[in-house]
């Protein structure tokens, strides 16, 4: 079923009402979760949900209208909504607005997926979250938590410019946590990740994860955690695993990058950004070893599509190379303010919503070295991974993060288990400080990164592997 014909009476009302651009985005979505807790089914969530949402501009303002209705009367009022909003806010002047240009293309999109999450059967899937809910509560969790998530969404969107895309979006994951109660503190530890890993994949990504597994295990290190020594305080080495410099990557390279952040578009939800587009192309972010990318096309990573929502073609470009910080995250009117010649990087995380500067997949490049190379070469450090807790600033410049499990250093080993590892930072100081990278790469998926007012949910990517940083603040407590 093609909802083509509804997107473009859309926004030819918006047209007719005087818009001088628009576009229609028409989407349905269906959803499916599952938690367990200590071998058995929490709680079982199902929705669906379809509607169009038409963007329209009138001289340099925006006018968004969405309706959960697909007729054409509907349609059509919605672009006019759109327009007369638009015109409303025209009344107030802004700075001029144009539009980068984006090559109108008719074209369909959809993810890989071998197993159709949505086809799996409900008992096979509990089986699986409650199984590994009840393997870590066997081996000594006091509390066992599974989820799994399933997205499948279709869009089909139109712009006056001639766009005809349309797209079958299938996103899903899992994950399993076990949590070890002791004298006024509790341990948690969590597989493969925390919340779980997710991916623009089918049911192949879970079946691949081995929550039953891995839940014993998680288990019997949240246990051992409750007697393990506490991190240690000062600065040392620090080597991230790299689950947990995904989530680094996300809050102090990614947010940063957004251009609506540093126009200062985007101020109320998180903050703006300490990067100033005058040093664009010279600004030192990191050390050589640092080379980040924007990369929408990585097969089975969660900030993956064929086209964002307003047409622009999926691409790779380079947010950083050799530490140098050479690219943002756009949109077709950010980037055209600030007189940079790509977009790419808008989304919504549904019809009612208007579409803002989003990550992608925002990650670190591999490097030459392997985490056993990165240990054997520290003579005396603290390995952290999974991440616990997380605070930076409104600027994404000052942080600390605490992670769920640490590991001494010593003379190039492995040592003691440490718990409630912390460590803190300045952004470029501490990326400027990463002397080791690891050539294992994986792109970790975070389902729930928050944005925007009213609030929108979006799903990223990072991908990442181990790597050392210097001289950094551990063991930071209060």
């Amino acid at each position: 079923m093609s909802h083509f014909d509804e997107a473009s009476a859309a926004v030819q009302a918006a047209l007719d009402a005087g818009a001088r651009y628009a576009d229609c985005r028409v989407m349905l979505r269906r959803t499916e979760s599952m938690t367990a807790r200590d071998g058995d089914v929490e709680e079982l969530g199902s929705d669906e949900s379809a509607g169009l949402g038409v963007r329209a501009l009138v001289g340099s303002s925006w006018g968004f209208f969405a309706v959960p209705d697909l007729s054409d009367a509907a349609a059509r009022a919605a672009g006019r909504r759109a327009a007369e909003i638009a015109r409303a806010s025209a009344t107030v002047p802004g700075p001029p607005v144009d539009l980068v240009p984006s090559n109108a293309v008719e074209a369909s999109w959809a993810s890989e997926c071998e197993i159709d999450p949505l086809g799996v059967s409900l008992s096979a899937k509990g089986d699986l979250i409650v199984g590994a809910t009840a393997a870590a509560k066997e081996a000594g969790a006091d509390l066992a938590e599974g989820v799994y998530q399933i997205w499948d969404t279709r869009k089909w969107f139109v712009s006056s410019e001639g766009h005809r895309i349309d797209q079958h979006v299938r996103e899903c994951g899992a994950g399993v946590t076990a949590s070890a109660f002791g004298d006024g503190e509790i341990q948690r530890r969590s597989w493969p990740s925390f919340r779980g890993q997710y991916g623009t994949s089918g049911w192949e990504l879970v079946d691949s994860l081995d929550l039953i597994g891995n839940a014993p295990r998680m288990a019997e290190e949240a246990r051992a955690l409750l007697s393990a020594p506490l991190c240690p305080t000062g600065e040392t080495t620090l080597v991230l695993g790299g689950e947990q410099l995904a989530l680094q990557i996300h809050e102090s390279v990614g947010h940063a990058i957004e251009l609506d952040r540093i126009l200062g578009w985007e101020a109320a939800f998180a903050g703006t950004s300490w990067l100033d587009l005058r040093k664009l192309g010279s600004l030192r972010y990191g050390s050589e070893l640092m080379n980040i990318t924007i990369d929408p096309t990585i097969p089975g990573a969660l900030g993956s599509f064929g086209f964002d929502d307003e047409g622009t073609p999926a691409a790779k470009r380079d947010a950083v190379r050799d530490g140098v910080w050479v690219g943002v995250l756009a949109g077709r009117d950010s980037a055209a303010v600030a007189g940079l010649d790509y977009a790419g990087s808008v989304r919504s995380d549904g019809w009612a919503r208007l579409p803002m500067v989003r990550m992608t997949n925002v990650g670190l490049e591999p490097g030459p070295h392997s985490l056993d190379e990165i240990i054997a070469a520290t003579d005396d450090g603290v390995f952290m991974d999974i991440n616990r807790s997380w605070s930076i600033d409104d600027r994404r410049l000052n942080f600390q993060f605490g992670c769920e499990i640490g590991y001494e250093i010593k003379n190039g080993k492995l040592g003691r288990m440490v718990r409630n590892p912390t460590y803190t930072g300045i952004g470029p100081r501490f990326w400027q400080s990463m002397d080791m990278l690891s050539s294992e790469s994986v792109a970790w998926g975070t389902p729930n990164c928050g944005k925007g007012q009213p609030g929108q949910v979006g799903h990223t990517g990072h991908p990442a592997g181990p790597a050392r940083f210097t001289d950094v603040r551990v063991g930071v407590r209060g």
